[in-house]
């Protein structure tokens, strides 16, 4: 998977961040990977990861683990999805993290599944957690304080829980084919089938299973964040110039996508 290198936006005075994820059917952002540890809480509806080369489906109470040389990217999310995202900063991790049981921490890409089911109790605090230091990120004490028991916390009840999700190992096809299509939205399925190195019909069937998303719907999620770059605040290009610069082939077909896909006509993007 081809990510960047991203720089998150974590205040100086600070031993990391917590931000409360809302689903955006068109803000999407690229595989990446950072620094920081990163701790996913999922809370409503359901998404999927891709997590270097492998897929895993979330669903309420899912808590994944994101080490800083693992390439990701949240690819499909429900219209409901939400989620915490709690990010530590290197020291913190290594001051917090010191004993045997949670030393696999300090790693940059460990091995295995950190990907688990949490039950409804646990979940329900650490999400009360994540709330609780969202409100006090203005008070550095209170917040590093407080983002050291989360951590500690989440990992402990990681460790409880039986519920195991297993990453399903993603095709080298698909990669390239979704790679190709944040790239170009605008190549058409036999071109992204010929750089992705199998038939239309083998790629389309592939992506379907392994993502949950139609190769077709992919294609169409890009070039809606497309339009949305093209067309702006709307003062240099009308809706219809953007949505043909998107590669979409008319505006019917373009309002049809959007309405379907976001639940809103163009002009309210």
């Amino acid at each position: 998977m081809r990510a960047v290198i991203q720089t998150l936006p974590v205040p100086t005075a600070l031993e990391g961040a917590v931000w409360h994820h809302h689903f955006n059917s068109l803000r999407q952002i690229p595989p990446h990977r950072h620094e920081e540890l990163e701790l996913n809480l999922s809370v409503r509806g359901r998404a999927t990861y891709l997590m270097e080369d492998r897929h895993y489906e979330l669903s309420r109470g899912s808590l994944v683990w994101l080490f800083p040389s693992q390439n990701h990217v949240l690819l499909e999310q429900s219209r409901d999805y939400e989620m915490w995202i709690v990010v530590f900063r290197p020291k913190l991790v290594r001051a917090t993290c010191a004993n045997a049981a949670n030393r696999i921490l300090r790693q940059t890409k460990p091995k295995g599944d950190f990907c688990k089911v949490l039950g409804e109790a646990p979940a329900a605090r650490l999400a009360t957690l994540a709330a609780e230091l969202a409100n006090v990120m203005n008070d550095p004490s209170r917040f590093n304080a407080g983002l050291a028991y989360l951590l500690m916390s989440a990992w402990a009840e990681h460790r409880q829980s039986a519920g195991i999700i297993l990453g399903k190992e993603v095709h080298p096809a698909v990669e390239r084919a979704a790679a190709a299509l944040r790239e170009d939205p605008t190549l058409n399925v036999g071109a992204v089938a010929r750089r992705a190195g199998l038939s239309a019909s083998r790629l389309g069937f592939l992506f379907q299973k392994q993502t949950g998303l139609s190769l077709l719907d992919f294609r169409h999620r890009q070039g809606l964040e497309r339009f949305r770059v093209c067309y702006g605040d709307g003062n240099r290009r009308t809706l219809l110039e953007a949505a043909f610069e998107a590669g979409f082939g008319s505006y019917a077909q373009f309002y049809r996508i959007h309405r379907r896909l976001t639940g809103r006509s163009p002009s309210g993007h």
